[in-house]
């Protein structure tokens, strides 16, 4: 630093100021406008940037609010038609049993009905058979009795007999 104090000319620092003041006024004149008319530029394209990156933040979580809304409705109506489902599904079983005890029912009673027809023609038959045979057995008492005068007589005496006791 001696050396540069000592070595100090007057006439060569005017030079080297008057080229710089010159330098910054050319600078100033033709470089310093575009560089900040750039730099300018470059601060809005940031700040647009930044206020696009902001804006489709916003949009995100409008769009994630919206997405988890329309879940949270799908799950509802998911739920909704599986809760109809069931109600359905039981109504069917329940109307499904109702139907089925009713033809049960039905199918007990035409048997019993069955029944009760078969047992009242077996017994009318069981009826028409004693009487043939009563008639039968009678008829052949009575030829017997009825062949033979004086058991006749006993016969008709006692019916008479009989007739005025009732």
């Amino acid at each position: 630093m001696d050396k540069l104090i000592n070595q100090f000319e007057f006439g060569l620092f005017f030079w080297q100021v008057l080229i710089f003041v010159g330098l910054i006024l050319l600078l100033k004149k033709f470089a310093w406008k575009p560089i900040l008319d750039a730099v300018n530029e470059r601060e809005e394209g940031i700040k647009n940037a930044l206020e696009s990156a902001e804006k489709a933040k916003k949009d995100m979580e409008n769009l994630k609010s919206d997405n988890e809304k329309l879940l949270a409705d799908a799950r509802a109506e998911r739920d909704a038609l599986m809760k109809e489902a069931r109600e359905i599904k039981e109504k069917m079983i329940s109307d499904a049993k109702a139907d089925a005890q009713a033809q049960g029912e039905k199918m007990i009673n035409q048997a019993k009905a069955a029944i009760e027809s078969e047992k009242n023609a077996a017994m009318a038959d069981l009826k028409n058979q004693v009487a043939s045979l009563s008639l039968e057995i009678a008829e052949k008492l009575l030829k017997d009795e009825l062949s033979n005068k004086e058991a006749q007589t006993k016969l008709v005496e006692k019916m008479l007999g009989d007739a005025k006791l009732n």
